[in-house]
């Protein structure tokens, strides 16, 4: 296993998530998981604000202004995208990684993936103990089967966790090579 030395430091993740526009370019850009031209971004970006599909011109106009002078600029700087100016194209870099990292959830509830693991470990830990003390109605399933059940729920919440972040896996994956 590789560990980077280059990770985004933490003062410079909050100043990009500091702005509400950039946090939802980057959502945005994470969701498409591909190349995005700016006026594309700009329309997703806008019906996100404006909760309308398609967006206002205005709004979508406004977005890409913003966008284009003073978001993009910067995420390219901190080398979060790849920003072709030529081709008004964005796509996120290996420093995309270093952000989602601080915004990651699991529903919109708001709980974070290891959240999630660590109340499905202590669920895990507790209904097997009280299976195995011979606690009422669970100690009626074998420990065995609640094990077995928990580490089936385990391995469903890690391939589902998978499926959320498949483009940025698959963007990791191809940075090793």
């Amino acid at each position: 296993m590789k560990l980077r030395s280059d990770v985004l430091p933490a003062e410079q993740v909050y100043t990009i998530l500091a702005n509400e526009r950039r946090r939802q370019a980057l959502e945005q850009l994470g969701s498409v998981g591909g190349v995005v031209t700016v006026h594309e971004l700009s329309a997703l970006v806008a019906g996100h604000e404006t909760g309308e599909s398609p967006p206002p011109k205005r709004s979508r106009e406004s977005v890409y202004t913003s966008l284009v002078q003073t978001h993009l600029p910067k995420l390219e700087d901190l080398g979060v995208i790849e920003y072709d100016r030529e081709t008004q194209t964005i796509e996120l870099s290996r420093h995309a990684r270093d952000v989602s990292l601080y915004t990651e959830i699991v529903a919109r509830g708001g709980v974070t993936w290891s959240e999630l693991y660590r109340a499905l470990g202590v669920v895990s830990l507790t209904v097997v103990l009280a299976a195995l003390l011979g606690a009422p109605l669970v100690s009626a399933v074998d420990p065995i089967l609640w094990t077995s059940l928990f580490l089936a729920g385990f391995a469903a919440t890690g391939a589902y966790q998978l499926w959320v972040n498949r483009f940025s896996v698959v963007r990791q994956l191809r940075s090793l090579r």
